[in-house]
């Protein structure tokens, strides 16, 4: 490999020494922070022991995950303002949860999303339903993370082989159960901590190298890139990731709706709600959180359109058809033809902090499947477990969710992974995202109600999901040379979302006046408590 698209052998070398101690240290970490084997509270929430910045930013790690760098960095260099659409959206995303959700949901919930909604609608049904669909939610992303660290090595560290990359996947899976089962909620925390000041600290550099060659005008850097894109001015202006699709603007804000909803409420972002001590201590973590996300959009905007401007949509494209490697090829070149040792440096720096993005990512979405599957099913089920039993059967739980993923991914590498990332929002926005809002604020939502959100919800996705354009269709989408595709939008939400409250209320009407009342009168029993937090939390 050589010019912009190489990288050259001191830098993979160096990419893999910075790989390995990254691995070493981190998991040195979770075994340090790890918990007693018998103290819950340490191990799903960490005593809320971290102070608002540090929390802020493991919000903010939880929430940028590879498919957030390496998916949108991606559809800014494609796609140009489309792209600048979906970073400002996964941005409003979490501001949506820090004014609307973040507060009822600390106050509500102790350890998982079981408890928030079950804190009302108590019941088996309503808590082995909401890990089903933590579960659904969350293993698409985790297949998309895991296949592609593979990739990334592979594209990173020049090698080609199909053995080679499915053991990447499986040793780094490894891994990331690793850090969910031994260091829990405080351990992975410390991890996210770590990848985001690594990736925001790293990709500012570049951006200032980027705006720098282009003498810190940001107007020049955007008239290159639609130069380069090969789509003139129709890259600076809205439509072209949906064009040709029947209702191209329509599509666009559908999408946009489904990550703005879905990603706020994905399990393993709602789950650090919990580990607040306080309805304060949400809100200054959340601002930290929100600054951090901010930032990371201004810095993957520039890296994106420098990728363009510099080496061209083209090779973009031929390098990865989805543009994955576009954060990488514009990191790459900034530096230029001839890269000095403190490049190579600062490239490898870029490089350890995507690796550490996918261990991270993966580890935290693992963390929140096993958490539900321990407390929301296991414990639920068994009366008077013991804490210790308890632990130990959320770490196996990590080991139950962790190997089915890794198996999954090997499968899916070789497809086209966008159609998994987006199932993950829709079933976010669909299912997850009515039910909260239902069981959080109306008084009347009833335990039926509440079922039939998550099931309703998800069924309709998964029902609709196969007609997209993603999963056939086009030469992009994960079956290209098949077209079953009868879905006219890339997303499924202009149906799903509708669907999925649509089915909350007509449980809750189905149920009767009578069911309804009697929620009624126990939702004001604890409105103050969920909303206010006017009650101190107890277990």
């Amino acid at each position: 490999m050589s010019g912009f698209t190489g990288f050259s052998g001191s830098a993979q070398a160096m990419s893999l020494v910075a790989f390995s101690a990254v691995a070493t240290i981190t998991l040195l970490l979770c075994v340090m922070t790890g918990p007693d084997r018998d103290d819950l509270d340490e191990f799903y929430t960490g005593y809320g022991s971290l102070s608002p910045m540090r929390n802020g930013l493991a919000i903010a790690g939880d929430y940028i995950s590879a498919a957030s760098v390496l998916g949108t960095g991606g559809v800014i260099a494609l796609c140009g303002y489309d792209g600048i659409v979906l970073a400002l959206s996964t941005a409003l995303s979490l501001m949506l949860l820090m004014f609307l959700l973040a507060e009822p949901l600390r106050n509500a919930g102790r350890f998982t999303m079981g408890d928030a909604l079950a804190r009302r609608l108590p019941g088996r049904g309503v808590r082995v339903a909401t890990c089903a669909v933590t579960i659904a939610a969350l293993l698409p992303l985790m297949l998309v993370q895991l296949a592609g660290a593979g990739q990334l090595m592979a594209f990173i560290l020049g090698f080609s082989s199909e053995s080679l990359k499915t053991g990447c996947v499986i040793g780094l899976g490894a891994l990331m159960i690793s850090y969910a089962a031994i260091g829990g909620m405080k351990g992975t925390a410390l991890i996210q901590i770590l990848k985001i000041v690594m990736l925001l600290g790293s990709g500012a550099l570049v951006a200032v190298l980027i705006l720098r060659r282009f003498a810190w005008d940001a107007g020049a850097l955007f008239d290159a890139a639609a130069r380069q894109s090969g789509a003139g001015d129709a890259f600076l202006h809205s439509g072209l990731q949906f064009a040709g699709g029947a209702s191209p603007r329509l599509d666009m804000i559908t999408s946009e709706l489904t990550i703005v909803l879905g990603g706020a409420c994905l399990p393993h972002i709602t789950m650090r709600m919990y580990t607040a001590s306080s309805a304060r201590q949400v809100r200054r973590s959340l601002s930290w959180a929100v600054s951090s996300v901010a930032l990371f959009v201004l810095v993957i905007t520039v890296v994106g359109f420098g990728a363009t401007a510099l080496i061209g949509r083209a090779a973009i494209a031929a390098a990865d058809p989805q543009g994955n490697t576009a954060y990488l090829l514009g990191s790459r070149a900034a530096f230029g033809p001839d890269v000095s040792t403190g490049e190579t440096f600062l490239f490898t720096t870029v490089t350890t902090a995507i690796f550490l993005t996918l261990l991270a990512s993966v580890a935290g979405m693992i963390l929140a499947c096993a958490n539900s599957l321990a407390h929301d099913v296991f414990a639920a089920y068994a009366r008077d477990m013991t804490a210790r039993r308890e632990m130990s059967l959320a770490r196996l739980s990590a080991l139950t969710i962790g190997v089915p993923a890794i198996l999954l991914a090997t499968l899916v590498q070789h497809r086209s992974l966008q159609p998994l990332v987006t199932l993950s929002f829709c079933l976010g926005a669909s299912a997850l995202a009515p039910a909260l809002v239902y069981g959080l604020f109306w008084r009347r939502y009833t335990r039926t109600g509440l079922i039939c959100t998550l099931i309703g919800g998800s069924l309709t996705v998964l029902l609709l999901m196969p007609g997209t354009n993603l999963v056939s269709g086009s030469p992009v989408a994960a079956f290209p040379d098949a077209d079953f595709n009868w879905f006219p939008f890339t997303t499924t939400g202009i149906v799903s979302i509708p669907a999925g409250f649509a089915f909350g209320w007509l449980g809750t009407v189905v149920s009767g006046r009578r069911k309804a009342e009697e929620q009624r009168r126990q939702y004001e029993a604890v409105e103050g408590w969920i909303l206010a937090g006017a009650v101190r939390r107890g277990n």
